[in-house]
């Protein structure tokens, strides 16, 4: 009986994306999002294009207005070229490039992918790392037994090591 780790993490990774065609889906959208994947795809496809590698998820929390949390989700994939003219309600990034992050790579049942957001908040606090509160899900692959390899990537704030002063 072999026992595999489902959680390792690491501490300074970069996350390194080129050609980023980004969606963000509104909170209205959240229940569409299998139907706004395959619009995306269509999308790209339509523009002659072909993407490169899997999708990722991007969330992160702001304060509206009223200074209400609000979550933000963006979907987030890499293509084989730039596109050029591109319409709403996507935009492109040419690279985007996140440093000194903590890294999780996650292998278990997708409804477990929870644990892997928990660990690192938890290493952060045991570790005196001030994390930025944002999360980037790369899902790797799927397996046979329907278990997934999902990498996520959380941004450390600079100085992360420092405690904050009151």
């Amino acid at each position: 009986m072999s026992i595999t780790e489902k959680i390792i993490v690491k501490e300074n990774k970069t996350l390194k994306l080129n050609n980023v065609l980004i969606r963000e889906i509104g909170e209205a959208e959240l229940k569409d999002i299998d139907k706004i994947s395959y619009m995306i795809e269509s999308y790209i496809k339509s523009k002659g294009n072909s993407k490169i590698g899997p999708m990722i998820n991007y969330t992160s929390v702001s304060a509206d207005e009223n200074g209400q949390a609000k979550l933000v989700l963006k979907f987030m994939i890499q293509l084989k070229a730039p596109l050029h003219n591109v319409e709403t309600p996507y935009e492109l990034r040419n690279q985007i490039r996140i440093q000194n992050c903590l890294f999780a790579r996650f292998t278990e049942k997708e409804e477990n992918l929870q644990f892997a957001y928990s660990k690192l908040n938890l290493y952060a606090f045991e570790n005196d790392i001030r994390l930025k509160g944002d999360s980037y899900t790369v899902f790797v692959d799927k397996m046979e037994n329907n278990d997934i390899i999902a990498d996520v990537f959380m941004e450390e704030l600079k100085g992360g090591h420092e405690l904050e002063g009151l």
